[in-house]
Parts: structure tokens; C-alpha cells; sequence
């Protein structure tokens, strides 16, 4: 590397380029990492993205991954790409805190399934990124690890859970990264950082090796600058894994082989409730401006009606309550002093849930699962915001959106809860930008397994846009 400017090139080239660059032996796995490291050193003290920090065994597989490239031995697209993980995967060998210090010990002897398939794909795992503590928030603030800072403005939130990971691919300390999503903690940071994340259906990615909250709404997902990138991190970590009895034996597609074609023809549907809540000017302006786009490349867009969309979040709400105490019920009996107090007060809300209580919210889960199927029998694609609002001030016990003032979390989730509920797949897209320079998100989803459509949908949108291309001055 000749300069400091061509090592920021190298951090913020997208894996699709950098693959072919590495593939055509004109740059080294080796340059790549050192290029990193070097972005990770000048950045992290403001940003604060990593937990635990791997430069000697990134080096040491980079130089692996040279080797094994130079001597014809390529293993596919992600040979040689840097990738971060929340730690909440586990990587043998590595602490895996899950946000907390009270697993600021913890080391596991096996690798999640997930972080297998990427060792076996070449992948140079950089670090554990931060999290909040057992991945029960949506702001990225954590007490133990430090709050996590928005690469557009540290003085804003990166959102949450996966707020690490976030800050780590939008500022250039990674390429690709790996989260979490229960409520919306991969879908929330990505359009706050002005990323690409995606939600998986359900049942598409192994959690085995996870460290869980809600063990019926939990969904890995990749986060990524392109839409190209994501399809590339499902290609190496769906599919079926018998570890993992939640996980579909569907086929896995050619997501990357996917994202060919337009959107002529694509039904999408806006439920008006989207609009109907809170919601800010400039978010409302950018994501119908983003619908409008695509209605005129083609996609026949019409508004419809989402009846009990605004029964997701309480139903939601009660099933993670009750899933995530029942996980922690004996860790918050002997060491409930050590939890952050939100964390805690959330956990032991969930002991004065009742079965009758617990049983309603299943039977009104599957009312809003059968209503949501027959209304994608009509449109393809779901359309609408992603968040109400931009990233806030870090710190912030309120937000105002639009005329009404809400808690971070009831107006940073108020799109997100659905997918989880369902567990449909969704994806965020940046779409815009506030006049204070903070990314705006499309969300788009769609039913089961239609993640193909979801990214050429969300590939055709970026590639008609400049959103993907900005980089914070940071």
C-alpha cells in the first residue's frame, strides 16, 4: 500500500470488488487486513464497534489465505474478505461476552455453525463486535463494553442490538459483518448507519451456537454497504443444519444469481397504517420519494390496508418477554445486580407474565401470520419506512416523532416487531439522507423464502440511487 489514501480505498471497496481483486491475485488477503487494522486503529477510539479485537489471528488467516490462493487452492467469493462478528456468535477459542460482563470470561470450544461456514468460505474474522448486553436493546448503548457510535455523527446512536457491527462496515473497519435480529437489531442500526441489512426468514440461517434471547423470533443476518454483498454472506451461511431444529431443508437458492432482472411487473404494496403512526417529515419524504422510484422503473405499486399491524408489537412483545426470562430466570435470580437496569427490568417483567397471558399471544400470532400471508397473495413486496425516525442523540429517554413523543425503543421498532413476529424475511436499503446528514431506510418485505425478491428488489433500487455510495467523514 503506497498511502494512506489507498488503504481507505481498500476499507470501503465493496467484497463483490474486492473478491476480484484478491481472485486475480492483484491485491493480498494480507494488504487487505493490514488495511483494516490500520482503519480500526485510527477509528475505534471514537467508535467503540469492537468488544474483542483479533489483529494477530486476522493477520495469521489472511496469511493463510495467501498462501492457500497463490497455490490455486481459491475457495470461492469470500476468500480472503474481512469480516466482523456481534458477539453473540461463537468463535472457538474467543470470549464471547454476548454484550455482558457477567460472561466477560466465557469461552466457548466449538464455533457457531454460522462462523463455521465462514472459516470454510476463507473468511478472515476481524473481531467480536459490541452489542448491548444480551442483545435486549435497539439504541447500541451498553454500560459493561461502552456505548456504540454512529460513524455519520458519534454523538448519535448506531441503533441496536448490532450496533457494533454496524459501525464497523459503515465507517471501513470491515468489509462484511454478521448480527442479530429479534425485534429489528439488524434491519434498525443498518438504516441509522446507512447500511444494507437483511432479515432472513426464519428457519434460513442456523442459530445454533448463538448465545439467545428470543428463541422464536431470533434470526442471523448479514449487514453489508451493497445489496450484492448480502447475497453473497446468504450464499455461504444458509441452509439446513441439524444442529439447529428450527432450520428449513428448502433448497438454498443462488441469491447473488438473483439479483439479475428488474422490477417490471413487481407488486408493491404500502399499507397506509405504515403512514398512519408517527412518523417524521424528511423519513416520509425520502421513503415515498424511494416507492415512487420504483413504481417508475416499473413496479405496479398500490396502497392496501394491514389490519393488525398495529397488534405486532404488544404480541410480539409479550412472546420475547416470556422466551427471553424463561433463558435468563436463573442468571437474573443470583446475579441480577449485575444486568444494566433496563436489561434486568425487562427480564423480571417477563416472571409476571401468565400462561393464559402467553397463550393469547400465540393464538393472536397465528391470526397476524394468516392475515399477513393472504395479504401477500396480492403484492410480492411490502414497502415502507424503516425507522419513524434518524439516529438520536446517545443518551436520549425520549424522541419526538413527527407531533408525538415515544421511547427509543417503542419508535425504533414500530416496523420491525412484524418480521419478527411472522418471521418473514425484510431488508433495509438507504434511501436518503436527513438535512442533518443521517442515512434514511426503505423497508421492504416479503413471505417466506422470497429473499430473492427482496434483493433484486433492494439491488435494482440501490443501483438506480447514490445512497450506497456516500461514506461519513469520519
Amino acid at each position: 500500500m503506497s498511502s494512506n489514501r489507498e488503504s481507505l480505498e481498500i476499507c470501503y471497496l465493496p467484497a463483490t470488488e474486492l473478491s476480484g481483486l484478491i481472485q486475480r491475485k492483484e491485491l493480498s488477503p494480507v494488504e487487505v487486513v493490514q488495511a483494516h487494522l490500520a482503519r480500526i486503529d485510527a477509528t475505534e477510539p471514537t467508535l467503540n464497534s469492537f468488544i474483542t479485537l483479533l489483529p494477530d489471528q486476522a493477520l495469521a488467516d489472511a496469511k493463510t489465505a495467501e498462501s492457500e490462493i497463490q497455490s490455486g487452492n481459491y475457495r470461492g467469493p469470500l476468500h480472503g474478505i474481512p469480516i466482523t462478528l456481534k458477539d453473540l456468535y461463537y468463535l472457538k477459542g474467543v470470549r464471547n461476552t454476548s454484550g455482558s460482563k457477567i460472561f466477560h470470561d466465557f469461552v466457548p470450544d466449538f464455533d457457531s455453525t454460522i462462523t463455521s461456514k465462514l472459516k470454510n468460505a476463507g473468511t478472515v474474522i476481524l473481531g467480536k463486535t459490541n452489542t448491548h448486553q444480551f442483545a435486549y436493546g435497539i439504541t447500541g448503548e451498553n454500560p459493561d463494553y461502552g456505548d456504540m457510535h454512529n460513524p455519520w455523527n458519534p454523538q448519535r446512536i448506531t441503533g441496536g442490538s448490532s450496533g457494533g457491527s454496524v459501525s464497523s462496515v459503515a465507517s471501513g473497519q470491515s468489509t462484511l459483518t454478521m448480527g442479530s435480529d429479534t425485534g429489528g437489531s439488524i434491519r434498525v442500526p443498518s438504516s441509522l448507519c446507512g447500511l444494507v441489512g437483511l432479515k432472513p426468514t426464519y428457519g434460513r440461517l442456523s442459530r445454533y451456537g448463538l448465545t439467545a434471547l428470543s428463541w422464536s423470533q431470533d434470526h442471523p443476518g448479514p449487514m453489508a454497504r451493497t445489496v450484492a454483498d448480502c447475497a453473497m454472506l446468504m450464499n455461504a451461511t444458509a441452509g439446513y443444519d441439524p444442529k439447529d431444529p428450527a432450520t428449513s431443508q428448502n433448497s438454498v437458492p443462488d441469491y447473488t444469481g438473483a439479483l439479475t432482472g428488474g422490477v417490471k411487473g413487481l407488486r408493491v404494496g404500502v399499507p397506509k397504517e405504515f403512514f398512519e403512526a408517527p412518523l417524521d417529515s424528511e423519513v416520509e419524504r425520502a421513503v415515498r420519494q424511494a416507492i415512487n422510484l420504483l413504481e417508475q422503473m416499473g413496479a405496479v405499486v398500490k396502497e392496501i390496508s394491514w389490519p393488525m399491524y398495529t397488534y405486532a408489537a404488544p404480541i410480539a412483545t409479550v412472546i420475547q418477554m416470556a422466551e427471553a426470562t424463561s433463558y435468563h430466570a436463573d442468571l437474573v435470580r443470583s446475579r441480577g445486580g449485575e444486568y444494566a437496569k433496563p436489561v434486568r427490568l425487562l427480564l423480571e417483567a417477563g416472571f409476571f407474565l401468565s400462561a393464559p397471558q402467553l397463550n393469547r399471544a400465540h393464538q393472536a400470532r397465528t391470526l397476524f401470520v394468516n392475515q399477513t400471508l393472504e395479504l401477500l397473495q396480492d403484492v410480492d413486496v411490502l414497502a415502507g419506512p424503516m425507522t419513524p425516525i434518524t439516529a438520536h442523540k446517545i443518551g436520549a429517554t425520549e424522541v419526538t416523532v413527527g407531533s408525538t413523543t415515544m421511547t427509543p425503543r417503542a419508535a425504533l421498532t414500530q416496523y420491525t416487531r412484524p418480521y419478527n413476529l411472522s418471521g418473514f424475511p425484510a431488508i433495509s436499503v438507504p434511501c436518503g439522507f436527513s438535512a442533518e446528514g443521517m442515512p434514511i431506510g426503505l423497508q421492504l418485505g416479503a413471505r417466506p423464502f422470497a429473499e430473492e425478491t427482496l434483493l433484486r428488489t433492494a439491488h435494482v433500487y440501490e443501483q438506480a440511487t447514490q445512497w450506497h455510495q456516500r461514506r461519513p467523514s469520519l
